[in-house]
């Protein structure tokens, strides 16, 4: 696990503001002309053109979702420390991790002692603590629907529970052999996915489900594995490692079982680098898990890409693509990405990373680029760095979780003894309407400090223009508009 060492917040020395894209007329054009009228073919022109920039939202006064948006923005620019909940930390510790129930009708809090604490973030009520959730720390929350929830812990195991009847766990799932970190939920096949410190990433199959627990398997594995996200349409699985690699895996398919030597893997490279190009590699076992076996500086050796992948003429089901992201001022120096949350749209991935010496810690947003594949059998996506932000160096051996908006329009970030509101740009724009052709620094948009630790994870509602806090002390803290 990373660390961070202490240190004074820093603030991006200068604001950026990339050109913003050209917004149409409120108005729209005239009615193009018949085809035989002079001038038709240009008038017609100037209307589907007029007619696409709708389809994809551009303008003030075309699509009411983005004045939601911008109205939004308004809220988010007032919104101030509203409630603190703050219980003994003799009973439940830290607060590792915070998760809203998809309606936001309740907030669930992750505690470094065993517990699982209930509230309900309108009126700041405390419901029900699960007092023994697990036999050690609890790590974190996922909601498969309004009622059903996972917790997970260092205990090695998963626990199943329902709102309605929280007493007793719905079943325990054991599988794992070290701390388990990570939940993840695909709602078309309802499989779970976990990943945990033993380098598995397991899957279990919900449809299954009984009091003794669900069918599992193994489905993937590597060492110094941190975090596992799946994007919103769970074709892509994203693992960051200790070792600064990113692995993402291409056209995700969760009903296989990823067994030793049985997917290509692809060569590691530096997102940035326009020389570097993807090449299939041996699907012996010797390849398995060779970017976390090599030296952590190094990427795949050559020798490990001695046959090409069998499958021509298209990139193979859960093809594995090895990246290192480009972390600012750590050109010559390893990171440990600590942190992974992805864009709500699957646009862009969000990263938490720390220097190997422990005297840098960033936040980085990497956007996905779609494109042709570089060869047949290559992946059809990439990373490029687009936005970051020096984070403050404090809490020593304690992770940070970050997150998006619901509309992906901001970004809520643990900085010190409070929480930072970074965007795009200032005007808190979409990502793809403000994306600059340099990387740029994260504008900060407000800072809110109501904590007497440090932070550890924040959350925005899903429902609400609502954010909470929780911090190394126990504090949990609501934050919303006032006026």
């Amino acid at each position: 696990m990373s660390s961070a060492r202490g240190g004074p917040p820093r603030r991006p020395s200068s604001a950026m503001e990339p050109p913003r894209a050209k917004e149409p007329p409120g108005e729209p054009p005239p009615p193009p002309a018949s085809p035989q009228a002079p001038g038709g073919a240009a008038a017609g022109g100037g209307l589907f053109g007029w007619l696409r920039g709708r389809c994809l939202g551009r303008g003030l006064f075309v699509d009411p979702a983005r004045d939601n948006f911008r109205a939004m923005t308004g809220l988010y620019s007032s919104i101030q420390p509203a409630d603190s909940v703050y219980l003994s930390t003799r009973t439940h510790g830290a607060v590792f991790n915070l998760e809203y129930s998809p309606d936001g009708s309740v907030l669930t809090v992750a505690c470094e002692q065993t517990e699982v604490l209930l509230f309900d973030p309108i009126s700041s009520k405390h419901i029900k603590t699960l007092s023994e959730a697990h036999e050690d720390c609890v790590n974190n929350i996922r909601f498969l629907d309004n009622r059903l929830f996972a917790t997970c812990s260092d205990d090695t195991t998963i626990a199943l529970w329902d709102l309605r009847k929280l007493n007793t766990k719905v079943c325990t799932l054991h599988g794992h052999t070290s701390w388990v970190k990570n939940i993840e939920y695909d709602t078309n096949t309802r499989l779970l996915v976990t990943s945990g410190f033993d380098g598995n990433v397991i899957i279990w199959d919900t449809n299954r489900c009984t009091e003794e627990g669900c069918p599992h398997k193994k489905f993937f594995h590597t060492r110094f594995l941190m975090r596992m996200r799946l994007t919103p349409d769970c074709s892509k699985m994203l693992i960051s490692t200790s070792s600064g690699y990113l692995l993402i895996l291409h056209d995700l398919d969760l009903t296989k079982s990823l067994e030793v030597g049985s997917y290509p893997i692809l060569r590691a490279r530096r997102t940035t680098s326009s020389s570097d190009t993807t090449a299939t590699s041996s699907s012996g076992p010797r390849a398995v898990g060779s970017p976390c076996h090599q030296n952590d500086s190094s990427p795949l050796s050559e020798k490990h890409m001695s046959r090409p992948s069998q499958r021509e003429g298209g990139s193979p089901r859960n093809s594995l693509e090895v990246l290192t992201p480009e972390v600012p001022g750590e050109r010559d120096r390893g990171n440990c990405i600590t942190s992974l949350q992805l864009h709500p749209k699957g646009w862009a991935t969000l990263l938490r990373c720390s220097s190997n010496t422990d005297d840098q810690e960033w936040t980085c947003v990497y956007e996905f680029q779609e494109g042709a594949p570089v060869r047949p059998v290559s992946p059809r996506c990439s990373l490029r760095l687009t936005h970051c932000i020096e984070e403050a160096n404090v809490g020593r051996g304690y992770i940070k979780e970050l997150c998006f908006s619901p509309d992906g329009r901001m970004i809520s970030s643990p900085h010190g003894y409070g929480i930072r509101l970074l965007g795009f740009d200032m005007q808190c724009s979409e990502l793809v309407d403000c994306l600059p052709k340099e990387a740029g620094p994260l504008q900060e948009i407000r800072s809110l400090y109501s904590h007497n630790d440090v932070v550890l994870t924040t959350k925005f509602s899903p429902t609400h223009c609502q954010i909470a806090s929780g911090c190394l002390s126990g504090r949990v803290s609501l934050y919303q508009p006032k006026f």
